[in-house]
């Protein structure tokens, strides 16, 4: 196969600039330090997640004003807590969520919430819920021959006036 002298230039040219913006790309996130997110990175075992704190005693507790934590294990079909967790509108809750047995996914129908919950792996994410209702946690990931029962429910409480 024959190669034009004038296709071989720009095909040097082409490779020559995608070498040149990898190694100016790769230069500048060394510099500054950049690195994959891990900020909230942390692993606990997962055969003993029943027993570590706080997965031990899992539920929502209250930890400002219109601030919430909830943690929370997905296990095969079904979220601890189980009951309905309930919240004032207009709240934030700090979700911290682990699984003690397979993947799981974490959906919040109608929000941006969605996570991938590895055994072991600790994840976070807050959502503030502005609007009354009764929004369904579940499972997005498939887990087994029961997945289609692992949800829960968040209600959001308008607050009284008065």
């Amino acid at each position: 196969m024959h190669i034009h002298r004038l296709e071989k230039i720009w095909l040097g040219i082409g490779i020559a600039m995608l070498a040149i913006f990898l190694i100016v790309l790769g230069t500048m996130a060394f510099s500054m330090g950049m690195a994959p997110p891990s900020e909230h990175h942390h692993t606990i075992d997962p055969d003993k997640v029943s027993e570590t704190a706080p997965f031990d005693k899992p539920g929502l507790t209250q930890t400002g004003d219109k601030r919430y934590e909830a943690v929370m294990v997905a296990y095969a079909f079904g979220y601890d807590p189980a009951e309905k967790m309930e919240v004032a509108a207009g709240s934030t809750v700090d979700f911290m969520v682990t699984s003690s047995d397979v993947v799981h996914g974490f959906s919040i129908v109608g929000t941006n919430v969605n996570m991938m919950i590895e055994p072991g792996e600790i994840s976070h994410i807050s959502y503030t819920f502005d609007k009354p209702g009764e929004y369904l946690l579940l499972c997005n990931e498939y887990c087994g021959t029961g997945h289609e029962y692992m949800a829960t429910t968040i209600v959001v409480k308008q607050e009284a006036r008065g």
